[in-house]
């Protein structure tokens, strides 16, 4: 029996936007943000998942909605902002559409609505933000940084035709069908028929599939999430925290390219210039601290067993890299680490010789003393 292909779709382009504003945020955080209540925010997981909580606790704000004119005409965009104890914070807006076809979603992705709409209206709603939680904020951003955008094109799954014809909607199937117009909205093509097979299975390569119905093909700046409304949130929750881990891994490795900048201007001047006790103790604070801020910052996800939402993190993580992230501050904290040892060796060898000149000064001392008749 063939499949049921729906030739129009309903649902919502989620708009995902992650920003570093401090250093970390004084505990407790604030109660409200924007005029809103800042509460606990859970995602009920809709699939076979673990019973221990899978998500760090972040505090969400449910932000009044603006309309906006989107490329189909007006519409109520949903707000929502999220603060991590670690300084970040992301925002989320949720632009809904009825019966577009596939083709269509790319026009949510064009300069005029992306650029010129979605993202100045993120960057001045992030700037509110910044603002209101600079007295919480320990060393605060001076300037606000680009931030980490991600689009997540959310798809109502069909509903089967009641004709006796049709199975139920198959979305395994139904991508298959279709994976170079997928492609095309991923990678923000105008034209999915110019793209290349092999450009098509790259950009698509990164799909999960639980039940029959729903889907999620994860792109490096883009996502498509086929599924029943109630149980997109999780998906997305995942995909929010994945997007917020590799904000901050992109802030973390500015800050220890600042520090190993430092120690090496510093490591260059004569000693006298900068005590190198003050030198270990500024190395030895960025080592504690970033250290600490590594661990916290892979505590956001924890996932014990292999469940759908592992899978989908996985997926993600691998798109965008997170690995090699972790990896090249792992090695710059590597470098910092040598660095304090290399001074607490020098230390340890000054010490050394002003002990030795020590001894040999009391050695002295000792054969005048012999000799000079002092002893009598």
């Amino acid at each position: 029996m063939a499949t049921s292909t729906p030739q129009a779709f309903t649902g919502e382009v989620v708009y995902l936007f992650a920003v570093d504003v401090a250093y970390e945020l004084k505990r407790p955080i604030p109660e409200t943000l924007l005029g809103q209540p800042l509460l606990p925010h859970q995602v009920g997981p809709a699939k076979r998942s673990p019973k221990q909580h899978l998500f760090q606790h972040l505090r969400a704000a449910r932000l009044e909605p603006v309309k906006m004119a989107s490329p189909f005409g007006e519409v109520v965009v949903q707000r929502m902002a999220k603060v991590l104890p670690i300084g970040a914070v992301s925002i989320m807006l949720r632009v809904p559409f009825t019966h577009l076809q596939l083709e269509q979603l790319g026009a949510f992705d064009s300069p005029a609505f992306a650029q010129e709409v979605i993202h100045k209206h993120l960057v001045s709603l992030a700037k509110s933000i910044h603002d209101e939680l600079a007295p919480y904020a320990v060393r605060p951003a001076a300037a606000l940084p680009e931030g980490e955008a991600y689009t997540v094109f959310c798809l109502e799954t069909p509903k089967a035709r009641e004709d006796g014809v049709s199975t139920p909607f198959d979305a395994e199937a139904w991508f298959e069908s279709n994976r170079r117009h997928i492609a095309a909205i991923l990678t923000q093509e105008p034209d999915g028929n110019l793209l290349s097979q092999q450009e098509a299975e790259e950009s698509t390569g990164q799909f999960l599939s639980y039940y029959r119905t729903d889907l999620v093909v994860v792109d490096w700046d883009a996502a498509l999430v086929m599924d029943q409304p109630a149980d997109m949130d999780e998906t997305l929750h995942v995909l929010e925290l994945a997007n917020l881990q590799l904000e901050e891994l992109i802030a973390y490795d500015r800050l220890l390219d600042g520090a190993l900048e430092r120690a090496y201007a510093d490591l260059l001047r004569p000693p006298k210039h900068l005590s190198r006790n003050v030198l270990m103790n500024r190395l030895r604070e960025v080592r504690i601290d970033l250290a600490r801020f590594s661990d916290e910052l892979s505590n956001i996800t924890k996932f014990f067993g292999d469940w759908h939402l592992a899978r989908l993190y996985d997926a993600v993580s691998r798109r965008f890299h997170l690995g090699d992230w972790h990896r090249t501050i792992d090695d710059k904290l590597k470098t910092l680490d040598e660095l304090y040892e290399m001074l607490k060796q020098e230390q340890n060898h000054r010490l050394m010789v002003v002990l030795e000149a020590a001894i040999v000064l009391m050695f002295l001392i000792d054969i005048i003393a012999l000799f000079g008749g002092f002893g009598k």
